[in-house]
């Protein structure tokens, strides 16, 4: 089993953050924990590749569909289909569209409990409710309600793997292993040391 300072998970800068130009501010919350950058890529998506990230869960589309149809009845208003299979791919179309409208760029991080570390920071799925201090908390407005009643993805700047087993799939998704960097920072040894040796002169 590989050390727990050896997590990684995967960011994806979406293109709104992009638009907005969070690039640095993103990256700069995540490096300040003490989380290590060690693969960065700027690309625009293929709609395939997209496809194949959202469904990496095979009840992934199940799921949304569902989630969606709550979240429409929660409303007072009506889901555009009863079976959530239907209305799951109908989420997954309008997220192609959105993470293929321009250029997105792929991290990933690693550290201790880099998966749940990251979740923290980027804040709750829809920006109108995360909290104050997380990313999406802090540079979006987007809600749920607005992006349903103009028929998109919601706009929260960022994609944050959601599992360890979810982060291993998406990175071999996104990433070649010889792209994934092993390289020691100076701060490592303040982080997971046993003991802080050489720090006094």
């Amino acid at each position: 089993m590989s050390h727990p300072k050896k997590e990684q998970t995967l960011i994806i800068i979406k293109p709104d953050g992009i638009q907005r130009t969070l690039i640095g501010e993103i990256i700069k919350r995540y490096e300040r924990t003490g989380l290590k950058l060690i693969a960065l890529k700027m690309l625009i998506a293929k709609t395939e590749t997209i496809r194949k990230h959202y469904t990496i869960d095979p009840e992934w589309i199940i799921k949304v569909g569902e989630k969606s149809i709550l979240s429409y009845e929660k409303k007072g208003l009506k889901a555009p289909y009863s079976d959530p299979e239907k209305v799951g791919n109908k989420v997954l179309k309008n997220l192609q569209g959105y993470m293929t409208s321009g250029p997105i760029i792929l991290m990933v991080w690693e550290g201790n409990q880099a998966v749940g570390i990251v979740r923290k920071i980027t804040g709750g799925t829809e920006p109108l409710v995360s909290d104050v201090g997380t990313i999406r908390g802090d540079f979006t407005v987007d809600s749920y309600q607005i992006a349903d009643t103009d028929d998109r993805p919601i706009r929260n700047l960022i994609h944050a793997s959601g599992t360890v087993d979810e982060a291993q799939k998406e990175i071999a998704l996104w990433f070649l292993k010889e792209e994934l960097l092993n390289y020691r920072l100076i701060q490592e040894q303040i982080l997971y040391d046993v003991n802080m040796d050489g720090v006094k002169e």
